[in-house]
């Protein structure tokens, strides 16, 4: 190999590694790790040969996936959610892996394209003979397929269309009724994870490995030879033991089982953290017992700049921007004290006279002017600044109409600006329905008779204005959106609050805060009108409950015209909604400055 190629080779190596580690946001500043990772790349590629183009797109495609991978993919939320199936785990692990990709490509386009181009030559060099039967194509093969083409939108060749033909309409059954759901879910391993398991479970194409699997249990069950016993068992044994290897064999190398332990996790005794793990689990299944929801079908998560196009949302923006004016004094100078008191806390800090360190050089003089004295060395203090990020959750309903949905968007709006400058990630959310009176849901519990207590009974449609790792400079036009004639509906804020800490706790800041903004107790009149009169404020004050007593998540509620504190611990009124922005500003100040006093 000539010096001109390994040049390049190791070029391209370095290139690939720092991608990755801005794509998976691998940057450790503490000083004690980067000993430790010193010369570590986040990734592992082999880079053989780099004598066609088609090398390089594999590779990068590859980079992205495992940087993507590193990013977005929680192992114990993919380990707690495997299958019990076993023949439906590989197919659980490619859905995973599209999860995350696809999220990636909404990302960056970049990285969209680079999927697009691996997947296309992949497709492309695909040959395969003697197609006849379902049998000749594996119906993990297909599956893959079948996800690359609805989730990633890879364009099919004949060949593999045909491969996906034999088995397109089993997928079609299990999961085209819920693929806007996954689809909007993209972002919660959680629940997309949870979906995809059941959905697996409840494959047609499975039952009959189960139903092949119990009969053979039962004819041995039927035997009445007991010297056979042991050795059945024996051999009951070494077929579960073939199994999980067969299993583990199948899985994608994304998800290898040196990686994750599958062994550990499915045979021996659970760790504290998976038992941690399931407790919470448990919890949550226990908060929402009650609390039944008709259908999730028609609910959506979606994306403000979705919701209008770029015209409308530059007017709604510009309506914005005037009206704060009248309020540009007095909440940029709360919002500057706020960022003062943010930045000291983030300042060096220095111990002096100290036997080691760094030099002094202030104290040099005085062994100019003494030589006995002795040098002088200071080392900068570990600051109690720890990582954060600020979740505000706004009330997007009807009665917020007018002034008070403003002045959140303005509050907002300055919140997002000023604690960016500190380096304090802000995210920002909202909460309403699709529809007045039930909307489509309403439309399908009729059509189905109307069943009593039916549980939630509207069209849930849940906002990001501003995600976390959104700079306000990119999302300021989303926030005029609030102003959007016909947005503001109904609120269900029990699931909202669920929703919003299910995207904050998977954060990796170490301080979390979700600061929730309302105007009263949760209403929607198409569930209240079939439901008990405290349906949705029972499930509001257990969610909330359990988020503040078994959860590090700060809870703080600002009730605008309302007392709130029936449903959170931390909880403000205000009577005038002008005081919207000196309360917020002021409450999170004092967080801040108090660690988690409160008052």
């Amino acid at each position: 190999m000539s010096s001109k190629e390994t040049n390049l080779k190791e070029k391209f190596r370095i290139a690939l590694n720092s991608t990755a580690k801005v794509i998976s946001d691998d940057f450790d500043l503490n000083k004690k790790n980067l000993e430790e990772k010193k010369n570590k790349d986040i990734i592992s590629l082999e880079i053989d040969d780099l004598t066609n183009p088609s090398d390089f797109i594999r590779l990068r495609a590859e980079t992205d996936s495992s940087a993507l991978k590193k990013k977005f993919s929680d192992d114990l939320i993919y380990k707690k959610n495997l299958p019990s199936n076993t023949s439906s785990r590989s197919l659980y692990n490619i859905a995973e892996k599209i999860r995350y990709e696809a999220l990636g490509g909404q990302m960056l386009k970049g990285i969209e394209k680079n999927f697009n181009e691996n997947y296309s030559q992949i497709i492309n060099h695909k040959k395969k003979d003697q197609l006849k039967t379902k049998e000749d194509v594996p119906v993990a093969e297909a599956f893959e397929l079948y996800m690359l083409k609805n989730f990633h939108k890879i364009k099919l060749n004949p060949l593999t269309s045909r491969m996906l033909n034999f088995w397109e309409k089993d997928f079609e059954n299990s999961i085209e009724k819920h693929r806007e759901f996954l689809m909007n879910n993209l972002e919660d391993q959680e629940i997309y994870s949870s979906k995809f398991s059941q959905i697996l479970e409840e494959m047609d194409i499975f039952q009959s490995d189960e139903d092949n699997e119990k009969k053979e249990e039962n004819q041995d069950q039927g035997q009445d030879n007991p010297s056979n016993d042991d050795e059945r068992s024996d051999n009951e044994d070494n077929k579960d033991e073939n199994n999980e290897q067969e299993t583990q064999a199948s899985l994608d190398a994304d998800y290898s089982i040196d990686e994750f332990n599958l062994d550990e996790q499915l045979n021996e005794a659970e760790s504290d953290e998976q038992i941690s793990e399931q407790i919470v689990k448990k919890n949550i299944e226990n908060i929402n017992l009650d609390y039944k929801i008709f259908t999730t079908q028609y609910d959506e998560i979606v994306k403000a700049e979705n919701l209008e196009n770029a015209d409308e949302a530059n007017k709604l923006r510009k309506s914005l921007d005037q009206q704060l004016i009248g309020f540009q004094d007095v909440i940029t100078k709360l919002a500057n004290k706020l960022q003062r008191q943010l930045l000291a806390k983030q300042n060096r800090a220095w111990e002096f006279d100290l036997e080691e360190g760094l030099l002094d050089s202030s104290k040099l003089p005085r062994i100019i002017m003494d030589p006995y004295n002795s040098l002088s060395f200071k080392k900068e203090k570990d600051l109690d600044f720890k990582d954060t990020v600020v979740t505000l959750l706004i009330d997007n309903s009807g009665s917020m109409r007018g002034r008070p949905i403003t002045i959140a968007a303005i509050c907002a709006d300055i919140l997002s600006r000023t604690l960016e400058r500190c380096s304090v990630k802000v995210e920002i959310l909202g909460f309403t329905t699709k529809n007045w009176k039930g909307g489509q849901c309403r439309e399908l519990w009729t059509k189905n008779s109307k069943p009593k207590t039916p549980g939630r009974l509207n069209d849930l449609r849940h906002i990001i204005y501003k995600s976390a790792d959104t700079h306000w400079r990119q999302a300021k036009n989303n926030l005029g959106l609030m102003l959007k004639e016909g947005l503001l509906k109904e609120n269900i804020d029990g699931e909202a609050i669920s929703w919003a800490y299910n995207r904050i706790k998977k954060r990796k800041e170490e301080r979390k805060i979700l600061m929730v903004i309302s105007d009263g107790a949760p209403v929607d009149d198409s569930t209240l009108s079939v439901n008990s009169g405290d349906f949705l404020e029972k499930h509001l004050k257990k969610i909330v409950k359990f988020i503040e007593n078994k959860s590090d998540i700060e809870v703080l509620a600002i009730g605008i015209g309302h007392d709130v504190s029936r449903y959170y611990d931390k909880a403000i009124k205000i009577t005038d909604v002008n005081e919207l922005g000196d309360v917020m500003i002021s409450q999170l100040s004092s967080l801040f400055e108090t660690g988690k006093r409160y008052h």
